[in-house]
């Protein structure tokens, strides 16, 4: 099997039969997949977002969920995931519901081994998987496990033409993950267009969804490929557009994705967004973490843009070490594009090769490091927060409170004392 990603592809395998379902894993891994064996529904609910798979395997016949129902579930939170049913009852009804409900393929049991291989592959095209190189998300500096999995879920967005939402904090990469998934898809030998929403207009719009991008240019050709339109901050679309976007988007044959910062269900609620425009950009959704969930990137996100900077400028500099603990420790509102700015003036000020921590604390502003507490003080600091809400709980009964502790009065009253706390204050009166 042919890795394109650096990987194996990954299959879901799901049947209530444990002999069939050992070895069809048997099977599939001897061919270079691999794979998650579940034995019923729940448990493949629960193992797909964790092993995020490229395809997933179903009997159709289950005792807990049967395998339409399964891929009912997985349409509303993974639409992009192909799904083939297997059945012993291999009935023209039971495939006409499963081509109805949007499956993949439907293969009866006994399934030939090379049949499945063939529909396995077929569906590993259409994810993406197949004809994707790992170059689509060049730029996209992470080793962050949460990041990485929110990069899985946009290969798997790329191999489907659902509209797809990208949310998360301005400065977080959303329209360089939108144009990532584009690279990742069937789409990427056409346009990527931006509407900024915010200064949009009707023309623009319009062009855009046409595969245009300039209102008064010339239509798209037909050969042309229709490409990706990206429409940047959504929720600051006018409301006039909105209605003109609803209407106008099941027929434009371009893929929509749209990026926001903002809390879109708030908008609905105070009316300023239109409820079925939002299902209908978010069939897929992924949420970008902001900066400061993802500390372990600071360090390779800074070295990265050192880098751009040495190349752009012909000048290399270096972040001192102290320099680094202190990024990793501040705070980043303005999350990756902040941190991409801060680098670039503290590198415009540095005398010298070594960018040291007092520059970059002179472009934060701040006036003095982040305070961090020690080991020593957190831990006290826990301690005690601990003790007062056994207190509260117990409304200051000391034997209660020591037996919910798990330690003695003598020691609990010890540990009141070191902190600093008298039982009588928590007592009812």
């Amino acid at each position: 099997m042919k890795t394109p990603l650096g990987r194996r592809p990954r299959v879901v395998l799901v049947d209530d039969d444990p002999g069939l379902l050992r070895l069809i894993t048997i099977r599939l891994r001897s061919e270079g997949f691999e794979v998650a064996a579940c034995e019923n529904a729940s448990q493949a609910l629960t193992t797909v977002p964790r092993f995020l798979p490229d395809v997933l395997v179903t009997d159709l016949r289950m005792k807990d969920k049967d395998g339409i129902s399964l891929l009912k579930d997985l349409q509303g939170r993974y639409p992009a995931l192909p799904v083939i049913l297997l059945t012993a009852h291999g009935t023209i009804p039971d495939a006409v519901t499963a081509t109805k409900s949007g499956a993949f393929a439907f293969l009866t049991k006994p399934v030939e081994k090379q049949q499945l291989l063939e529909q396995i592959e077929a569906a590993l095209k259409v994810s993406g998987f197949a004809s994707v190189t790992e170059d689509w998300r060049t730029g996209i500096i992470t080793r962050n496990p949460v990041m990485e999995e929110r990069l899985s879920q946009a290969l798997i967005a790329a191999g489907s033409d659902a509209p797809l939402l990208i949310t998360g904090q301005p400065g977080t990469g959303k329209a360089q993950l939108a144009r990532a998934v584009h690279q990742a898809s069937a789409r990427r030998g056409g346009r990527f267009l931006t509407v900024a929403c915010v200064t949009a207009t009707q023309a623009l719009l319009q062009a855009a969804l046409d595969g245009r991008g300039d209102p008064d240019g010339p239509p798209r050709p037909a050969e042309a490929p229709a490409g990706t339109v990206l429409l940047d901050e959504v929720g600051d679309l006018p409301p006039e557009l909105q209605i003109s976007l609803y209407s106008l988007q099941d027929n434009e044959p371009v893929r929509i994705v749209s990026t926001t910062a903002r809390n879109l269900p708030e908008l609905i609620q105070r009316g300023r967004f239109r409820e079925d425009l939002f299902y209908r950009l978010s069939v897929s959704r992924i949420d970008l973490p902001p900066l400061s969930q993802r500390r372990d990137d600071i360090p390779l996100l800074a070295a990265h843009f050192m880098d751009e900077l040495a190349r752009g400028s012909g000048t290399r500099h270096v972040l001192a070490p102290e320099a680094v603990e202190l990024l990793m420790v501040g705070e980043w509102p303005g999350n990756v594009r902040q941190l991409a700015t801060l680098l670039q003036h503290a590198a415009s000020l540095a005398t010298g090769p070594v960018v040291s921590a007092e520059l970059v604390q002179r472009v934060l502003g701040t006036g003095t490091a982040p305070q961090v507490s020690t080991f020593d003080e957190a831990r006290d600091e826990f301690m005690r927060n601990y003790l007062v809400q056994l207190l509260q709980i117990t409304r200051g009964n000391v034997t209660q409170a020591a037996r919910l502790a798990g330690r003695n009065r003598t020691d609990f009253y010890k540990l009141l004392a070191r902190h600093g706390l008298q039982s009588e204050e928590f007592k009812i009166r």
